[in-house]
């Protein structure tokens, strides 16, 4: 018996740059098309451009036949676990607090901050995801930000569409700090370096996604009568996150901007109400799309009388003990206790599988993160939710079942997109994607953010996105300079193109209970992607110039 051939990707196989870059870009324009163009349903979609990706691997950058469907079997089974498991716990929480009668409490109590959904739109998406993104990751901020959003009176496609767009701010420091952490080990330089760049150009960003999600939220009006809660959220956080992640804690920037900003934000509410409060509450609850949609109900005032202490805080339990829970997991003797039950095996097909550095891919190895995962740690705040809410364990377990038959189309969306990811990285589709942009030479920094958001497109996350392109982005600053600039800014990029990545749309189409939405959220939070997407690139640029370098550390 024969041992197997290694195969290293050759991100080149065509001789001209440019062309093994327009056929490693035809499955991702087959998915936009798809799913953004003709509205297919988003596991057709993810499958067909999956097959494109496979065909494009095996007769172009001449992957074996065997390891292409290897790798692609091995991204599915990742998509389910953890990706799905997660979605999946972060749902079942929810559905926790309804059948136990709390929902109506926990959508009461939020309206003892303020009256005004836009305001509480702005806290919940943009701070507490922010929190959730720090501490969990991996598609839990969306789903939990998407269904409390609904609680409080947004109708389910805006409430979509506002969680992912405040989605991205936190993205680069999200997990504690993974993404940036792997952005700068794999380009060989101290984080010290690479995350200050990435928290500043974030932190310019916290200017705009507070007024983009006014603008989602309420239209004009509500950039109008609440600019100065959008000022004031995105400067505090901004702020924060520019100081902290300067400083050997970087890793926390996450969580101390979103509950800095939250508390300021409190007390800036004693001295500020907005404007046409009672006006906009229909106005945020009107369905985007009537035709998906369920029909419109005008809401009357919320009454916050009957609340009191006990109420309170039996209705914030959830997500008391999701913070809880996730930062006593962040503690490094804890994390480490959990990481030591992971189960690691070697994966079928992949041990002649190199990178292009000529090294064993990580992909060769399967990590079954049974406890350590965040949907088990979802899992557990579930069942302590219902324990606590005196839910019968039978009540509790029916609904994580019930939910995981609703997700029987999701888990073919996120498994194929994963084998998407897999196979397009693993063949070299990926890396000849990002070196024909890399030759742009001197300019090179005013589009180093765009490999951050095709990586993070592609893969569904940001940290892969860095894995996989950080080593290119410090090979051309070794060429044209600002290496950490380059690295930094493709990190930075990474965090606008989570908003639209395959993976992304699924949670938030699933977390609304709306089948079929992904191209309906995905028309709509495109153009804000690419809007902000250009304005991280002209302050990359730009930074690597007189006219910005003074921001660089």
């Amino acid at each position: 018996m024969h041992a197997l051939q290694a195969f290293t990707p050759n991100p080149n196989p065509l001789a001209q740059q440019w062309l093994s870059a327009l056929v490693a870009m035809v499955p991702i324009l087959v998915m936009l098309i798809t799913l953004g163009g003709l509205r297919w349903k988003a596991h057709y979609a993810g499958l067909l451009s999956w097959a494109v990706a496979l065909v494009i691997a095996v007769a172009v950058f001449s992957m074996p036949v065997g390891m292409a469907l290897s790798t692609s079997a091995h991204g599915f089974v990742y998509g389910i676990f953890p990706i799905v498991w997660i979605l999946l716990c972060a749902i079942w929480m929810y559905q926790v607090t309804v059948v136990s009668g709390r929902f109506d409490d926990l959508r009461t109590t939020f309206f003892l901050i303020s009256d005004d959904p836009r305001v509480l739109g702005l806290l919940i998406a943009f701070c507490f995801g922010g929190l959730l993104e720090a501490l969990a990751g991996f598609g839990a901020p969306v789903a939990i930000a998407t269904v409390m959003l609904i609680a409080i009176g947004f109708s389910k496609l805006r409430a979509a569409i506002t969680a992912l767009l405040a989605n991205t701010v936190p993205v680069a420091f999200g997990a504690v700090g993974l993404p940036v952490l792997m952005a700068a080990q794999t380009a060989g330089l101290p984080v010290s370096e690479v995350a200050p760049i990435t928290g500043r150009i974030c932190a310019l960003l916290c200017l705009i996604v507070p007024f983009l999600l006014l603008a989602v939220i309420d239209g004009k009006k509500g950039i109008v009568e609440c600019w100065p809660i959008g000022l004031f959220v995105g400067a505090i956080f901004g702020a924060v996150k520019w100081v902290v992640a300067s400083t050997a804690v970087y890793n926390l920037t996450e969580i101390f901007a979103a509950v800095i900003t939250v508390g300021a934000a409190i007390v800036f509410m004693c001295f500020w109400s907005p404007k046409g409060s009672q006006e906009a509450v229909p106005r945020v609850g009107r369905p985007i799309d009537p035709s998906i949609e369920a029909p419109f109900v005008a809401t009357e005032k919320t009454d916050t009388s009957d609340l009191n202490a006990r109420t309170i805080a039996m209705a914030l339990v959830p997500y008391i003990l999701v913070i809880a829970v996730f930062s006593v997991a962040a503690i490094p003797a804890v994390k480490s206790a959990l990481v030591a039950t992971d189960v690691t095996f070697a994966w079928p097909g992949l041990e002649s599988l190199l990178t292009p550095a000529g090294e064993h891919s990580s992909h060769a190895t399967f990590t079954f993160g049974w406890l350590s995962t965040p949907g088990t740690l979802l899992a557990i705040v579930a069942l302590l939710v219902g324990l606590i809410y005196k839910v019968p364990m039978r009540t509790v377990l029916g609904e994580l079942w019930i939910n995981a038959k609703k997700l029987k189309f999701t888990m073919v969306t996120i498994g194929s997109v994963v084998a998407l990811a897999f196979v397009m990285g693993d063949s070299g589709q990926t890396l000849g994607l990002g070196l024909w942009i890399a030759g742009a030479g001197a300019f090179y920094p005013f589009f180093a953010p765009v490999l951050g958001w095709i990586g993070t497109y592609v893969t569904g996350s940001d940290t892969s996105a860095n894995l996989l392109f950080s080593s290119l982005q410090a090979s051309v600053g070794d060429q044209i300079g600002h290496k950490a600039l380059l690295v930094g800014s493709g990190a930075a990029g990474g965090v606008v193109g989570k908003m639209i990545s395959p993976q992304s749309l699924a949670i938030a189409a699933s977390a609304i209970g709306i089948a079929g939405s992904e191209s309906t959220i995905l028309r709509a939070v495109f153009k804000w992607s690419v809007l902000l997407l250009v304005f991280m690139c002209l302050i990359s640029g730009l930074m690597s110039t007189p006219v910005l370098g003074w921001l660089l550390p």
